[in-house]
């Protein structure tokens, strides 16, 4: 199988954040996505858990098929939940994009102070 070049994974994206747009108010009965909505932020962020620990399982089972798998599926999760926020991924890619050629160290330095990891109870 080929990699996708960026046209690809720009429009695979779209279309996966349209489809998440088109069924987050359908009735839940008939729709994973709905249902995840319907029951509400708490439901979303914990899909978006299960999902980021099972990609560190396969990450420790170093089976390839398995991470590609498990990482599609939080994207999927991390897609529902920029949905649930009014963003899409237009918001990360460009938030990517402005952080090409920085030195990771650097770029974590320079963010404001709100947008740091902060541990609960403390600021």
């Amino acid at each position: 199988m080929a990699a996708a070049d960026a046209t690809d994974l720009d429009r695979v994206l779209d279309a996966v954040a349209a489809t998440i747009e088109s069924r987050k108010d359908v009735d839940p009965q008939g729709s994973y996505v709905a249902s995840l909505f319907a029951r509400g932020e708490d439901a979303i962020l914990k899909k978006v858990g299960e999902e980021a620990t099972e990609v560190v399982m396969a990450g420790k089972d170093a089976d390839p098929s398995r991470i590609v798998h498990e990482v599609a599926d939080l994207w999927f999760h991390c897609l529902v939940l920029l949905a649930r926020h009014g963003l899409g991924p237009r918001e990360v890619l460009a938030e990517l994009a402005r952080r090409i050629g920085r030195s990771g160290l650097a770029e974590k330095a320079a963010r404001p102070l709100g947008l740091t990891r902060r541990r609960r109870g403390t600021s």
